[in-house]
């Protein structure tokens, strides 16, 4: 009796062990696959952007790939479809209620884009983790965020981006999608606003 009351902890430990392993196993592969996506002086394999030392990657003008179909309900309801902005510039921002630096930098997010919305650029928001779109509303009032937020809990939206391109992979990530529609930037940070408009800048100013 006391050898089966014995084996029963044992399993549980075992099975602890191994559910232990497996979480970090996936860790580390995501920890890889970011650091593995591009190098500073123009990535490698497939990809074709340059990492900045300040965190943000850049793609040249010429190859810049489409931004993938980011189209859906918002937190509050409505229908939006990213690419009916095609002509400005849109910064995709993924964000969530939970995330303290998305709460960090979202008064940030929320100044440039009232500064620069005379210039063409349209800020847009996916929201990502949040059970409740409640939630998701609440950060937003709390935060005077007026611009959209697509809805998106379990985070398809960020799957639809390929490997190898600028895509999102934590969370806050931000990209710069360029008038024609193209992914032209990326940080996978939390952004100050100096940085923030460092990143806007050089995508503003093309012709």
């Amino acid at each position: 009796m006391s050898a089966a009351c014995r084996a029963e902890p044992r399993s549980n430990r075992t099975r602890s062990r191994v559910a232990l392993l497996t979480a970090g196993a996936a860790v580390a592969t995501l920890v890889l696959s970011a650091c593995g996506s591009g190098g500073t002086s123009g990535g490698s394999g497939n990809t074709n952007f340059v990492a900045g030392k300040d965190g943000i990657s850049t793609v040249a003008k010429g190859s810049r790939v489409d931004a993938p179909d980011l189209s859906g309900a918002t937190v509050d309801g409505r229908k939006l479809d990213v690419a009916d902005y095609k002509g400005k510039i849109v910064v995709l921002n993924v964000w969530g209620s939970w995330c303290p630096p998305c709460r960090a930098e979202a008064p940030n997010f929320v100044k440039v884009a009232k500064d620069t919305e005379a210039k063409g650029v349209q800020f847009v928001g996916i929201n990502t983790r949040d059970s409740e779109t409640s939630l998701a509303r609440a950060f937003e009032k709390e935060f005077g965020v007026t611009y959209p937020s697509l809805y998106d809990p379990t985070g398809k939206l960020m799957l639809r981006f390929k490997k190898g391109t600028l895509n999102p992979q934590t969370i806050p990530s931000t990209l710069v999608i360029d008038r024609d529609g193209k992914v032209a930037a990326r940080t996978l940070q939390a952004l100050s606003e100096d940085k923030l408009r460092e990143m806007l800048a050089p995508i503003i100013a093309e012709k």
